[in-house]
């Protein structure tokens, strides 16, 4: 017989697999991330939540599986559900975080070791290289810190989202994702090459080259923005 499914009978087409929720056991479509499962779930998520893309860190999720005695960790917008699965948000894990101005500082490793003195305490475990959901070697970089090598420590963890799952995990009780933000900047201020053709074009800006473009721009309704946009030329890959 032919005909639209009933909810019921499209819900027997969907494989459901029990997660637990802060202990709570609940059914929920295999195929779901874990915040599109907690959404499932009833959950109106309020906190832990923001890109849902994996660039901002907000939803960091600690897991483990019956029967699995280690402990996972995982972006809630990017893992995906398995039966069995007890989940626990830790949409943000207090670390400390050093007050500064950065215009005041030096790209030293003294005033990387003055503002987080505890990168020396670093016992090289790797506990946060294991937690981190960017796969970062995070136990590498901060060797890299402890050396004073600030331009590999920010090369090497351009990519942290700040979820803070490393510090969550770290024995010596570091907040390893603001030290490495600090080495970032500090190799963006003082130590990265200078772009000569971004100083030609700011000056070209501040000369009113582009006034009258960005006024014909101004002009334009939401379908020639669009079309525009579509024309523009694209640099080859």
């Amino acid at each position: 017989m032919g005909g639209v499914m009933t909810t019921e009978e499209q819900s027997e087409r969907i494989n459901l697999i029990p997660i637990y929720i802060m202990g709570k056991q609940y059914m929920v479509p295999e195929s779901l991330t874990i915040m599109k499962a907690m959404e499932y779930a009833g959950y109106t998520l309020i906190r832990g939540v923001g890109c849902r893309g994996g660039f901002c860190g907000a939803c960091g999720t600690a897991y483990r599986v019956l029967g699995d005695p280690k402990l996972y960790f995982g972006l809630a917008c990017q893992t995906v559900v398995q039966p069995g699965m007890y989940l626990a948000q830790l949409p943000f894990f207090p670390a400390r975080r050093a007050a500064y101005h950065l215009e005041d500082l030096e790209a030293t490793s003294t005033q990387l070791f003055s503002l987080y003195p505890e990168l020396l305490r670093c016992l090289g475990c790797g506990a946060c290289t294991k937690a981190c959901p960017q796969e970062l070697d995070v136990r590498s970089y901060m060797a890299a810190g402890m050396r004073g090598d600030i331009a590999k420590m920010a090369d090497m963890s351009f990519d942290c989202i700040m979820c803070g799952l490393c510090a969550a995990r770290c024995p010596a009780e570091e907040g390893q994702y603001n030290i490495a933000i600090l080495a970032r900047r500090l190799y963006g201020r003082y130590m990265a090459p200078r772009s000569a053709h971004l100083a030609e074009r700011l000056e070209e800006i501040r000369a009113g080259q582009f006034d009258a473009t960005m006024e014909e721009l101004k002009g334009l309704d939401e379908n020639a923005l669009k079309e525009r946009y579509k024309a523009r030329d694209i640099e080859p890959k």
